[in-house]
Formats: C-alpha cells, structure tokens, sequence
C-alpha cells in the first residue's frame, strides 16, 4: 500500500513513533525497536549525551532506519525547551524536535500557552517542530499556523495506558488538521492504537505499553500491526454503528418457505 506519511517533507513507511524510556535495558529496546519497524524514535535529551555517539542508549538505535527525535522533557517552561532544543542542534546537528513544556511533574499535562511560545521561537529558528498538547483543537491551530511540522495530542497522561480519554476532541482536531495529528501519550493496548489510526490519525506515539511489557519485542509487533490494521481500516471506509439489527444475509427464501 504506497501510503506514506509526510512530515517536513520527509516520507515515512511506518506511522508507529516509539519511545525509549523505561525499557530493563538497551539490548532489549533495539529489539523492541527493531520489531516495531518504526522510523521515529524519541529521545529525552536529559537522559542521553546527544554529542556522543557511543552513548550506550544512542549506540542501540540505528539511525541509518530511524529518525531521532529529540524531546525536551522535563521542561518547565518555554525558555527551558527552547535552551534544550538548541543545545541538542549544536551538539548533533538534529533540526527535529519533540518540544514537551510540562510543569506539572504529577501529571504531566503540557502548558499550552509555553508550548506555543516555543514553538514559534523553535520554527523561526529553522528547527522542525512536533509539539505534544493537550487534545485542545484551539491551540492545535494555533501551532500548525505557527509553523509546527505536527500536532501530538495527548489520549490521555503519559504513561497512564487509560486509552482514548480524548476521543471527542482528537476527533476534531483530526477533521481540522493541516499537518500530520499524531495521538500521543496514553496509549496501553495495540486495540488503544487501532482505534486512534480508525479516527484518522496519521501516526500514533507509543512508550511506557511497549517497554514495560511482559515482552517487549512481541508487544512491539502487536502495536505495529494494530497500527497498520486502524490505518488499513480508516482508509478502507469503515461500516457507520446503526441501532438496529441488519440481516447480512436475506431474511426470505429458507427452505421450509411455501410448505
């Protein structure tokens, strides 16, 4: 299926992102990596050295498949993600930048008005920027007219794996978007996933479901495929809910019909 996802220009056969937190070590991340077949993986700068690239962490991506996406979590504020997104460009030579402003560190919802000052200081200064939301369709047009390459609403709080909490809201960022919406945060299941790429989500961002897996590795498949089977389904026209049952098959013509 030529479907591919396009971001700053960039094409992309897989619409699974994955993260590299948590995971009981880097041996078993690559692996997890490898069977998800992503093209995007995050990074947090305050866990790697972007510079060094025998980093045990960095060592265990292969960037000749992936795309490294450096994050700014852990930011408190707009000055803080701008100053990592900076030193990660000057240290790697990296344009593409997952900003997360999060004050809270409880629940780690994003500050919306920080995340868009960012970004439009990130984008003036050439950087690509994907910023994770809150599902706010408002400030998702804020930040697509600011020149974010996507917009990543949250399903719900990172690394809670409730699901779809969001639905009605990601459903109207989706129909508004003019950049790439990729579900972020929340997602536990690969049917959490399948129903996000049902919405018409164009990507969607998995970490703490697949890391602290019982297997990771087959964790990993099964997001991968749920991720293609919801986008499968989505393009394919998928049958409305009715109220009512709906024989498949005629209720007329059994065999005993005029005896």
């Amino acid at each position: 299926m030529a479907d591919k996802l396009i971001i700053a220009g960039r094409e992309f056969n897989s619409r699974l992102f994955v993260g590299t937190g948590k995971f009981s070590s880097n041996e078993v991340m690559a692996r997890a990596i490898a069977a998800s077949e992503t093209e995007m993986v995050t990074v947090a700068l305050r866990r790697v050295d972007i510079e060094n690239e025998n980093d045990d962490m960095l060592k265990a991506i292969d960037t000749e498949k992936c795309q490294l996406l450096p994050n700014t979590s852990g930011a408190r504020d707009a000055d803080e993600a701008v100053r990592l997104a900076r030193l990660a460009r000057a240290a790697s030579g990296i344009e593409w930048v997952k900003l997360e402003v999060t004050p809270d560190p409880y629940y780690l919802l994003p500050d919306g008005s920080e995340t868009l000052k960012a970004a439009s200081i990130l984008v003036k200064e050439g950087f690509i920027v994907l910023p994770y939301i809150n599902a706010d369709p408002v400030l998702a047009k804020k930040l697509q007219d600011a020149g974010a390459a996507t917009v990543m609403p949250l399903a719900s709080p990172i690394g809670s794996n409730q699901g779809l909490k969001t639905k009605a809201s990601l459903e109207i960022i989706i129909s508004q978007a003019t950049v790439p919406v990729v579900v972020d945060a929340g997602l536990g299941t690969p049917s959490h996933a399948a129903e996000a790429m049902e919405l018409g989500a164009d990507a969607v961002l998995v970490n703490t479901a697949i890391a602290t897996a019982g297997d990771p590795v087959g964790m990993a498949t099964a997001f991968m495929q749920a991720t293609q089977a919801g986008r499968l389904g989505y393009l394919s026209g998928m049958a409305k809910g009715i109220a009512t049952a709906n024989a498949s098959s005629p209720l007329t013509g059994f065999l005993r019909d005029g005896e």
